[in-house]
């Protein structure tokens, strides 16, 4: 069930800059990962990473699930849970129209950075998409795509994601394996 919550007051955490020297940060690595074929769960790794340098906060065990929802919205992460839920329609859309493997992986990395950053509280949606293209910048630069999608309007740089299948987000198919870099091995 999605639950509409009235507008959360503005977010009292405000992100560190990356670097009070000047200086600019070492090149983040694994920006090319996202060049090549990845699951749910690889583009999740790059979120957790670019966040985890440039803003220093992290959380474990979230979980993903796939559900058609209304084309307007690209996923949500439910206040105190533990699941992102993710449109299905529009990755099956953008996946067949996006040009390249980064273009897709961009806008799947996107989606998951601001509903993670939501999981780590940032509840305002202000706030949470100038932190997502804070820490996009950061770690991939000004002329990445996923700098240019998280800094500009998924819907106005991609019109025909309004187009995509939708429905009511009622059946939720989760996917295994989501956020495996924060699980630990007990038993060897």
């Amino acid at each position: 069930m999605l639950v509409t919550l009235a507008p959360a007051a503005p977010d009292r955490r405000t992100p560190d800059p990356p670097s009070r020297t000047g200086i600019s940060p070492a090149p983040f690595r694994d920006a090319a990962r996202l060049d090549r074929s990845l699951d749910y769960d690889g583009v999740f790794g790059i979120v957790r990473a670019a966040v985890r340098r440039v803003l220093g906060i992290e959380r474990p065990g979230l979980g993903l699930a796939l559900s058609d929802l209304p084309p307007g919205l690209g996923a949500y992460w439910q206040v105190t849970g533990n699941v992102i839920v993710l449109n299905e329609g529009l990755v099956r859309t953008m996946r067949a129209r996006a040009e390249s493997l980064r273009e897709f992986n961009s806008f799947v990395y996107v989606i998951l950075a601001h509903e993670y950053l939501h999981s780590l509280g940032y509840l305002d949606e202000r706030s949470v998409r100038g932190v997502t293209a804070q820490v996009t910048r950061t770690a991939f630069g000004p002329e990445h795509p996923a700098t240019r999608m998280a800094e500009g309007d998924l819907w106005r740089m991609y019109p025909f994601l309004a187009q995509a299948p939708g429905g009511n987000g009622q059946r939720l198919r989760i996917v295994p394996g989501f956020d495996s870099g924060s699980t630990a091995t007990y038993i060897r």
